[in-house]
């Protein structure tokens, strides 16, 4: 697959380096790669962060070919990363998009289109109960979206069906390198079941978008997000419309060996 589409997962929960293998690994990166790693108090945080960076590199290694210690990345002020290095046609608008929640780690990687992910481990609130939790978030719903989350059966089925909403948004927003400042309430998902998923903004339908969610396990869900970037040329839209990946998990132990 050369094409520059990729979709990775790495379950952190199955790697439990030493400190001295966690410094060798981290000693891979830059400088400044290593002290974004570093800050985190918590090592899990720390562990995270670092998985994120290697799938970014690796990524970029297997794609594009350049040396890992030639790539150079970025990240715009909303946290978004993106490449420093030059990129020729016909993948010059690649880009990609890491997320991390509970157990997983992932990236998402496309060579036209812009793309989004977003990971979401559905966790029991533990100072209130589902229902509580998910009307802190009302604010960020739609009407329709807000119905069916409260038409989804018990708290448990609420609470998944919240996070499946709040999933699609995340990529969303993630895709178009936006911040905290774009109003989520603005965002509204149809679907069937989970499948033909379409977002209306601001109350109109978008063709510019398609959507997918995966199950990864009973507590995790991940959703990823495609859209035209403003000036998008006929291989683009046709890129859009091309069906979605599945992910492809990956290990700790085979990314680093094929950075050595």
């Amino acid at each position: 697959m050369k094409n520059g589409v990729r979709r990775w997962l790495i379950n952190v929960s199955q790697w439990n380096p030493s400190e001295a293998q966690f410094a060798t690994v981290i000693s891979l990166f830059p400088v400044d790669e290593q002290t974004a790693i570093t800050r985190y108090i918590k090592f899990e945080d720390k562990k995270r962060a670092l998985v994120s960076r290697l799938l970014q590199y690796s990524l970029v290694h297997e794609v594009l070919g350049i040396p890992f210690d030639k790539i150079i990345i970025h990240r715009t002020a909303e946290g978004k990363p993106y490449l420093i290095n030059t990129i020729d046609f016909p993948i010059s608008n690649f880009n990609f998009n890491v997320s991390h929640h509970g157990d997983y780690v992932g990236i998402a990687s496309e060579p036209l289109c812009l793309v989004g992910l977003d990971i979401v481990s559905i966790t029991t609130p533990k100072q209130e109960t589902e229902l509580e939790f998910i009307n802190n978030f009302s604010p960020y719903l739609t009407a329709l979206e807000w119905k069916n989350v409260s038409h989804a059966g018990s708290s448990e089925e609420m609470l998944a069906e919240f996070y499946r909403y709040w999933c699609l948004k995340e990529a969303f927003v993630k895709a178009i390198g936006a911040g905290l400042g774009y109003g989520l309430h603005r965002l509204e998902f149809h679907h069937t079941n989970w499948t033909g998923i379409s977002v209306y903004i601001d109350g109109f339908e978008s063709k510019k978008w398609r959507f997918s969610l995966s199950k990864l396990d009973e507590k995790h869900w991940a959703s990823i997000a495609r859209g035209l970037p403003h000036e998008a040329d006929e291989l683009c839209c046709s890129n859009l419309s091309l069906p979605e990946l599945g992910f492809t998990f990956r290990t700790m132990e085979e990314l680093i060996s094929n950075v050595r």
